[in-house]
């Protein structure tokens, strides 16, 4: 359990990261929720078996990362945290897609190894995407965003808290770990119907907290929208955010750039 705080308690270094004074953090939410859209949607309208047009892409989260004082290290390790799920996802294309499709030298590689490579290259692009988004606009802001474009708000608010107090319950579950340490220190495994037991002691706190914290909100006047000290406001140097990285990924879906750039280095060389 203490593992799991730790890691919740990581996860809030994007809250530090959404602080900061850039040009990217200052962009409206609505300007980088639309754009991180387009560059999701751009990114999976792709052919399994295009991989070089996938590469110009990486343009977007490496410059959002520059302009942003993000830390690649973060960031990545985040992404390699969550890479398990597509290295699962397409282990078998190998096996089920034999078919020549690409020829390196007197190397032949199949469509499933291609197809495969793929995965692992949209994955890093679409999480990388989110990640910055969240790193750069704050969890918050992005739900109020979201909310602002007609998303269903019951579904956005609970975002919002789920979020909020996740925290408060990892929190609440390390502190009786820690008890049950301190009085067990003969055992060092928790046996099971320990466990089990801890966790519907975790859940009944859980739903008591929430009613408590439900009855508080009702008392500040909480009437189920989400508020901001600063309104929104979406200029034209968001606009202009919007359809720049959008004309780039029209650009990059429609001509394939490093296939172009290769065919005229080849003509040039003979």
């Amino acid at each position: 359990m203490a593992t799991i705080e730790s890691a919740l308690l990581d996860i809030g270094g994007f809250d530090i990261l959404a602080a900061q004074d850039t040009a990217v953090h200052r962009r409206d939410p609505r300007a980088k929720v639309l754009t991180a859209l387009a560059f999701i949607l751009t990114v999976v309208s792709y052919d399994k078996y295009d991989l070089s047009g996938l590469i110009p892409l990486f343009v977007y989260p490496v410059a959002l990362m520059a302009v942003g004082n993000l830390p690649p290290g973060y960031l990545l390790g985040k992404l390699l945290f969550a890479s398990p799920f597509a290295l699962i996802i397409g282990i078998f294309n190998p096996l089920l897609d034999r078919s020549t499709v690409l020829q390196v030298g007197p190397v032949l590689i199949s469509g499933g190894w291609v197809s495969y490579a793929s995965i692992l290259l949209r994955f890093s692009l679409t999480l990388s995407a989110a990640l910055i988004l969240v790193s750069t606009t704050g969890f918050n802001s992005v739900c109020l965003a979201l909310e602002r474009m007609k998303a269903p708000k019951s579904l956005t608010v609970q975002f919002m808290l789920l979020y909020r107090y996740i925290f408060v319950l990892a929190s609440e579950a390390s502190r009786m770990y820690k008890a049950w340490t301190l009085r067990s220190a003969m055992h060092k495994r928790m046996p099971m119907r320990i466990f089990v037991s801890l966790v519907g002691q975790l859940l009944l706190r859980a739903l008591e907290r929430a009613q408590r914290i439900h009855m508080a909100m009702l008392s500040r006047g909480f009437d189920g929208e989400i508020h901001r000290l600063r309104p929104l406001q979406f200029g034209k140097t968001d606009l202009c955010f919007v359809l720049g990285w959008c004309s780039f990924f029209l650009l990059a879906r429609g001509l394939n750039l490093p296939q172009m750039l290769g065919e005229a280095v080849i003509g040039i060389m003979q």
